[in-house]
């Protein structure tokens, strides 16, 4: 069970697997909607990135500066106004007015007292802003004298720092008096500011998704423009490879596509033409053969009478042949009967080339079937039958007495005594209801050389091309695979293990329940216009 439950899952992960993969290569509109799409995102996320950088510094800068001029004026007018040491009351007052102004920052006042004592004053109150909320470093720039020079005509100056504190984003300010006087610090919250980047940061991200779906909008409906005719084009050669040689495109505009389309158009034509050229030669070459077989029978039914009556008089006990012509007249006989079947042979081959060869069906026993064929041929002591009766067929017995005389006359001719031919049933997947029949012909010869088994069905093939003339016709194999094949079945050749070569017939019970089946099965879609 959990074998089985393995093998499931593993074989709905490769499912999945292929079906990602073809999705992700073979689909040429998801890789254009793709790239579509990471072009827009690229370009959405880079504008809205400077986009909200720009804005973010603009808005800072705004805001600092307004805070820093502000700062540096309540410095110079109220810190600048203190005494050289002032009292922690007069630095708590000028603090808490320095508040008041319009930025509404908090300020903290340090100065030494007339005691020498360094005191402090916050707008804040004692808890509020206090010398510990300010970076060292700032403290460190603020109460260090810088060097006068020609570039630099004041020993101290602002220096500002932002910080964040917790979430909330700040700016710490501070300087000293010119000339002696109290230091001063300023705290400015940057909370309003910052939410007002995260709203604008917020609006580019939903403008970059809207972006990026509009991006994937416009490239599903650019691919859509662009694989149509390449669309049709597939339509358009998957109909020509069926055989649909009429078929063409339409051919508008002048790019690349439509000179794609009209290469088609020509290769399409050109095909035809050829085609239709192969086709007419082919159908005079199979009607010349026809109309000479036809016309041979009329002298070779005269000769065959002829021959017949040679071969009466060779045969009596008279003895009325000459015994000096009588080797000449018995390979008259034997060449006319080689050329009336070569005749005969030729004129089935054309009625299977111009597909009117018909069956004619009835219920037949196939062990009777063969019994009748080995035993009109004298073969009953050449031949050891493996077949019980009752095994019976709807099948065209004169076509199966052809495929049964060529198969075992071939194994008695070019194998070894005795042929064994047996029968048995088959209910293998895809034979139908009624299941197939098999019948094998096997002999005790030498076996097929490998190199002639995939050819000893073609017609005219000799296994020696030093003997290319022989008592065969080279059509027997043929016309046996084409009579199987107009049953609907197959024959196949091996060489078996035991030696000795082995022809195995499947044919379907029920040849008629077939045909029915494949002529419903014909009915379907014709597909996409001739045009595309």
């Amino acid at each position: 069970m959990t074998q089985e439950h393995d093998g499931e899952t593993r074989g709905w992960s490769a499912a999945r697997k292929g079906v990602w993969s073809r999705l992700r290569f073979t689909s040429l509109r998801l890789r254009l909607v793709v790239v579509f799409g990471l072009v827009a995102l690229t370009a959405a996320v880079s504008a809205s990135g400077i986009a909200y950088w720009l804005n973010r510094e603009s808005v800072l800068t705004r805001t600092q500066d307004a805070v820093l001029r502000d700062f540096e004026q309540e410095m110079r007018n109220r810190a600048g106004a203190l005494p050289e040491r002032p009292t922690q009351d007069e630095l708590q007052r000028t603090a808490g007015q320095m508040a008041t102004s319009s930025q509404r920052f908090t300020v903290l006042l340090v100065a030494e007292n007339p005691d020498g004592r360094t005191v402090y004053g916050s707008s804040g109150g004692l808890n509020g802003f206090s010398l510990r909320d300010v970076p060292v470093s700032l403290r460190k720039a603020v109460t260090e004298p810088q060097k006068i020079t020609s570039n630099n005509t004041y020993p101290h100056h602002l220096y500002w720092q932002r910080i964040v504190d917790g979430d909330t984003p700040y700016l710490v300010a501070g300087t000293r008096v010119i000339g002696g006087g109290p230091t001063g610090y300023m705290l400015k919250s940057l909370e309003p500011e910052a939410k007002d980047l995260n709203s604008l940061a917020w609006s580019l991200g939903i403008a970059t998704g809207l972006a990026l779906i509009g991006a994937a909008l416009l490239a599903h409906a650019a691919a859509t423009t662009v694989l149509k005719p390449v669309q049709r084009l597939g339509v358009a050669a998957r109909r020509l490879g069926e055989g649909k040689l009429d078929t063409r495109l339409r051919v508008s505009g002048t790019d690349e596509l439509a000179d794609l389309s009209r290469t088609f158009n020509k290769a399409a034509e050109a095909l035809e033409k050829r085609v239709a050229d192969m086709a007419g030669r082919d159908e005079a070459s199979r009607r010349f053969v026809a109309d000479m077989s036809h016309e041979l029978r009329t002298p070779l039914t005269a000769i065959t009478a002829v021959t017949e009556v040679l071969e009466e008089e060779l045969d009596s006990e008279a003895g009325g042949i000459d015994p000096m012509i009588e080797p000449a007249v018995r390979l008259v006989v034997s060449e006319t009967r080689r050329l009336n079947d070569l005749v005969e042979n030729l004129m089935e081959v054309t009625r299977f080339d111009a597909g009117t060869a018909r069956l004619v069906l009835d219920d037949v026993d196939i062990a009777d079937q063969i019994t009748a064929c080995i035993d009109a041929r004298a073969w009953l002591d050449a031949v050891d039958l493996d077949a019980e009766r009752g095994i019976h067929a709807r099948i065209d017995p004169r076509r199966l007495d052809v495929i049964l005389a060529n198969l075992i006359g071939n194994a008695l001719k070019h194998g070894g005594s005795p042929v064994r031919v047996s029968v048995r049933e088959d209910g293998a997947e895809g034979a139908g209801d009624g299941g197939m029949v098999v019948i094998e012909v096997r002999d005790h010869g030498p076996g097929i050389p490998e190199e002639v088994l995939p050819h000893v069905f073609d017609r005219f093939y000799k296994a020696s091309a030093s003997r290319p003339r022989s008592e065969g016709s080279g059509l027997g194999l043929s016309i046996a695979l084409e009579n199987a094949h107009i049953h609907g079945g197959e024959i196949t050749a091996a060489n078996s293990p035991e030696g000795g070569a082995v022809f195995t017939l499947r044919l379907p019970r029920d040849v008629s329940a077939r045909s029915a089946s494949e002529k419903d099965g014909d009915i379907g879609d014709e597909g996409a216009e001739g045009d595309a």
